[in-house]
């Protein structure tokens, strides 16, 4: 009889305790906490079960049990302690944000705007209806300048929507939204949808060019400068440029510590961005007919197959490597925490873009879809004009061929 009964006041123990820890397990999960501390409610269930069981049975001496359930939470104590610790160092790294900047800075008709200006007025002026633009961040200045050059000056404030159009990224936009910045992913849809006339991007990735062929539209690229695509890491890495082989080892998981390509024994941690985003398509015709890793979750600078919703970023590890365009990473986010890398021994300065020494660099465009707003061609027309390319090059760019040195 009393063998049935502890048996009884075993199973029931046990069953309460983990009842009341899938409740606190419930709840923890419920608010969105680390994975880390559902393992340790299951644990701690685990440990108190335990304990009720010695307790029921007399296992082991009273002195031996209560030391035994001491030690296991002071463990989970200093895990947590642990945990925490290595949370607060790792985010006291600084970031490399692809949408972390103030884009009001480059708001065409501020008055301390940063978008390049013309010294002459402007040869076309739309005074009604002026195509509604957006396009990627790193591009904002350059099609903000098109508009502060080309566009009525607007009569409110043009101000900051965190949540327009690109699905939560930061958008600057006026309060009509003539001109908007939702990043690629978000202009090839709104473009693709109708919302927009002209949208300025890179090329667009196999996903964006399928979306249009559904939709029944056709893309019209028109290409208005051009830019380098670059690789880089922090400035304390001793690396200081990798070939195409290199690089598409890295991505592919191959190579994975940085000794290989002689810099110290670290694992090095190849950031990555969303599907679709304009620098994730570069890499992804970057790596060719090389399959690119799939990273962990952490090493990944937003969310993947679906519209940004959070600021992108690439934390400044020591051990990183991470990609973006030219203009974006040294003018918009000029950050001296991190250095280029040059590519086949080739430097990526706007000047070996310009002369077609450095090998990924690329044209970016402006894309149209078969809008009915008059304005649109004869916009195109004036951005591929000695004006519009001088503000392709003004702003940081590299203009087409023979364009831009005179405005």
């Amino acid at each position: 009889m009393k063998l049935v009964l502890k048996i009884l006041l075993s199973v029931l123990a046990s069953a309460v305790v983990l009842f009341f820890g899938f409740i606190v397990l419930f709840f923890v999960a419920f608010t969105g906490k680390d994975p880390f501390y559902q393992m340790l409610v299951v644990i701690g269930a685990v440990v108190v079960c335990l304990f009720i069981v010695m307790q029921i049975w007399g296992l082991f001496k009273p002195k031996i049990r209560w030391i035994a359930l001491g030690a296991a939470f002071a463990a989970v104590l200093l895990s947590v302690a642990a945990f925490e610790i290595y949370k607060s160092y790792d985010n006291s790294f600084e970031e490399l944000n692809e949408q972390g900047v103030d884009l009001s800075l480059y708001a065409p008709f501020r008055e301390d705007t940063l978008a390049a200006s013309l010294n002459e007025p402007s040869t076309l002026k739309i005074a009604d209806n002026p195509p509604r633009i957006d396009g990627a961040t790193a591009l904002y200045p350059l099609y903000s300048a098109f508009a502060r050059a080309v566009y009525p000056e607007a009569a409110d404030p043009w101000d900051i929507d965190d949540k327009n159009a690109g699905g939560g990224v930061t958008s600057a936009k006026e309060a009509d939204g003539i001109v908007a910045c939702t990043n690629t992913r978000g202009a090839y849809s709104r473009l693709i949808d109708g919302a927009a006339d002209i949208i300025f991007v890179a090329g667009p990735s196999e996903e964006q060019l399928q979306m249009a062929k559904e939709a029944n539209v056709e893309l019209k690229f028109t290409p208005i400068g051009r830019e380098a695509f670059v690789f880089f890491v922090n400035a304390n890495n001793p690396v200081d440029a990798l070939s195409t082989t290199d690089i598409q080892g890295i991505y592919s998981g191959k190579i994975k510590n940085w000794k290989e390509l002689g810099g110290k024994s670290s694992r090095i941690r190849a950031f990555q961005r969303p599907e679709n985003s304009g620098s994730q398509t570069a890499l992804t015709k970057f790596m060719g007919d090389i399959p690119l890793m799939t990273p962990p979750k952490k090493d990944v600078a937003g969310g993947m197959g679906e519209i940004v919703e959070s600021v992108s970023s690439y934390k400044n590890y020591d051990n990183a490597i991470g990609y973006s365009f030219l203009f974006f990473a040294t003018q918009m986010v000029n950050d001296n925490k991190i250095k280029l890398l040059a590519i086949n021994g080739v430097a990526p300065t706007r000047e070996n873009v310009a002369n077609a020494t450095y090998p990924y660099a690329a044209e970016f465009y402006a894309v149209t879809a078969g809008t009915k707003n008059p304005d649109v061609e004869k916009f195109i027309e004036w951005i591929l004009s000695n004006q519009g390319q001088y503000l392709v090059d003004k702003t940081g760019y590299t203009p087409l061929a023979g364009h831009g040195k005179n405005p």
